[in-house]
């Protein structure tokens, strides 16, 4: 035996079928949901509303004669991009590190990982947000930045740590122990036969912590950090343009989480033809 066998479910046509009417059935109620939404807002806000769409451009970005400048939203989209990707290192460090003591023999990693996982599923994550900027970014010298990126990552962790832990669980022992036969130590065998089986289980939900993640960056705004929904805020106050600028801040958010819907996706695809 010198590889590990893993044999996908094959799924029949009914349930293809259900999948593919769950995928798409929802995001298409939740588009007409939101085109309704700003249809609403339009009527009502046009009896005693000055649209001015033609100055939303400058503060997304203008090419001058020395090259193409970003304006407030792009540079905040840019800071929002920097602390998503920070913050899912930080979250699948944690997570994976709780979700391995969770499921370690120790008492005391168990306990750890348990208290972890409870403390912050079970607290707002502004009230940790403001605890980590007030309380302990002074301590460390934490930068704002710093400060929402920790507590974005701990937050999300804790919710991942559940996600890797079923889906390490949901791997057959078999193959624990066929990959220790292989001369595998733990850190091998997890790491070549394990999370490679798992991944396709943990991808669903990990994509939607991610697009959590991203829409949770809307309340770094509340540490003065300069991201996105703080730019716009920015904006709103100096030109009285709320309708415009919340739709197109709403745009991007909806365009970022949308790409990784896809991104999702198309990891999912390969698996399954891996798998095969």
């Amino acid at each position: 035996m010198n590889a590990v066998s893993f044999c996908p479910h094959r799924l029949t046509a009914a349930e293809k079928m259900r999948a593919a009417f769950a995928k798409y059935a929802a995001p298409a109620f939740l588009l007409a949901i939101m085109v309704l939404i700003v249809i609403s807002i339009t009527r009502e806000a046009s009896a005693g509303y000055r649209w001015q769409w033609y100055r939303v451009p400058r503060y997304l970005g203008r090419f001058t004669e020395s090259g193409f400048k970003a304006g407030p939203l792009l540079i905040g989209l840019g800071v929002t991009l920097k602390l998503s990707a920070v913050s899912i290192a930080i979250a699948v460090g944690a997570g994976l590190a709780a979700a391995l003591c969770r499921l370690s023999a120790s008492p005391p990693a168990r306990l750890l990982g348990a208290a972890y996982v409870g403390l912050i599923r079970n607290t707002p994550l502004l009230l940790q947000l403001f605890m980590i900027y007030f309380a302990f970014a002074p301590l460390f010298s934490l930068s704002p930045f710093a400060s929402a990126a920790l507590s974005l990552g701990l937050f999300e962790g804790a919710y991942l740590a559940e996600i890797f832990r079923a889906g390490l669980i949901s791997v057959s022992p078999d193959q624990w122990e066929a990959a220790f036969s292989l001369g595998f130590g733990t850190k091998e065998a997890l790491r070549h036969v394990v999370l490679p089986q798992a991944f396709g289980k943990i991808l669903p939900p990990f994509v939607s912590q991610i697009v959590a993640l991203i829409k949770d960056t809307a309340l770094v705004s509340a540490i003065a950090v300069q991201d996105l929904t703080m730019r716009a805020r920015d904006v709103i106050s100096d030109t009285f343009m709320s309708f415009e600028i919340w739709l197109v801040t709403a745009l991007i958010y909806l365009i970022l989480t949308s790409a990784a819907d896809m991104a999702a996706v198309f990891l999912d695809r390969k698996t399954q033809k891996a798998g095969e």
